[in-house]
């Protein structure tokens, strides 16, 4: 009987056999790749959707939804009430703070006014129950023994990580929204002066750059999305547009929209208007990648002495070291 030699192993492992698994794997893995590529979806299709329904229904005058639907945000908005009660009778609610989070919450993308209510309630419970665990395993359980001082500030970092820390990421979702929007609105602005001057209403401009403009930039796209059905059912265009205003913040936006109603009280060209704004934005653009690129080289200059530098004077001094040494050890 011939018997098969064993292959080559390391570390114990069949090293044919370890191939094998990992070229599979790695064949899995373009596989979904491609698979991932091929079906990509819009991901402005899910909103659009909603928001077109919720338009057709404001605009046949069907405001109620099924009794279901009703009887959900009917306990919603109790459950919202008592919370509001609950912290107004403690004196640590005000109609100023509730605006400022929502103001905040518009900024980061939430559009749910009733969250602000919870979030402010959130601000105030969570430093209580981070601050009792942080008592519990510190000093009841004494996980760390060893800690004296740490202790205390461990502590304080609980608390006040569990005031500043759901404002925090409001304002870290927000920065990288507005940036989002920042991108692209050269772009989206570009297409407005093509609609324009193709003939196109606004409320259909607006709604033509969201779904030109939804896969590359989906904030932007989301929110020219909303605005074009604003336009189409609000009374007032204006209140659109300071919706708009409202949500992103953003000067640039708050340009756009200043020209937006200019043109729509005076009757002054769009397309012309649009386009100087398009300029101007490419510029600032531009002057922000300049200012980038002429902060590089200060920014480089730490990595460069820190991790470049050493290595490179190994490459270059160590082997006349080893032979400086070879040579004194020879010698003796």
């Amino acid at each position: 009987m011939v018997t098969t030699p064993p292959g080559p192993t390391l570390l114990g492992f069949d090293v044919m056999l370890v191939g094998t698994i990992l070229a599979a794997v790695a064949g899995m893995a373009v596989v979904f790749a491609i698979y991932t590529a091929i079906t990509i979806k819009d991901p402005m299709a899910k909103r659009v959707k909603a928001l077109n329904a919720r338009r057709d229904e404001l605009k046949a005058g069907i405001v109620t939804a099924s009794a279901k639907k009703r009887q959900s945000l009917v306990r919603k908005s109790d459950k919202t009430e008592a919370v509001r009660d609950a912290l107004s009778n403690m004196k640590v609610l005000q109609q100023s703070q509730v605006d400022t989070m929502v103001q905040k919450l518009a900024w980061a993308g939430y559009r749910n006014k009733e969250v602000a209510v919870y979030l402010i309630g959130l601000r105030m419970v969570l430093p209580i129950v981070l601050g009792v665990i942080g008592f519990v395993l510190l000093y009841v359980v004494e996980i760390y023994p060893d800690w004296q001082m740490k202790r205390v500030m461990a502590m304080a970092a609980l608390i006040f990580g569990g005031y500043k820390g759901p404002e925090t990421y409001l304002q870290n979702k927000a920065k990288k929204r507005t940036d989002a929007i920042r991108k692209g609105l050269p772009d989206a602005l570009d297409l407005l002066v093509i609609c324009a001057e193709a003939g196109l209403t606004v409320d259909a401009a607006f709604n033509r750059v969201a779904k030109e403009l939804g896969r590359a930039y989906p904030e932007l796209g989301d929110e020219f999305a909303l605005t074009a059905i604003e336009l189409a059912f609000l009374n007032e265009r204006k209140k659109a547009f300071a919706n708009l205003a409202f949500r992103v913040n953003l000067e640039s936006i708050k340009g756009v929209v200043t020209t937006m109603v200019q043109t729509e009280k005076y009757g002054t060209p769009l397309a012309s208007a649009l386009r100087v704004l398009s300029a101007e934005f490419r510029n600032e653009r531009m002057m922000r990648a300049e200012e980038k690129a002429a902060r590089l080289p200060a920014i480089m200059t730490i990595p460069l002495i820190m991790f470049i530098l050493p290595v490179l004077f190994i490459v270059i001094l160590g082997p006349a070291a080893c032979s400086i040494t070879d040579a004194f050890t020879g010698m003796e």
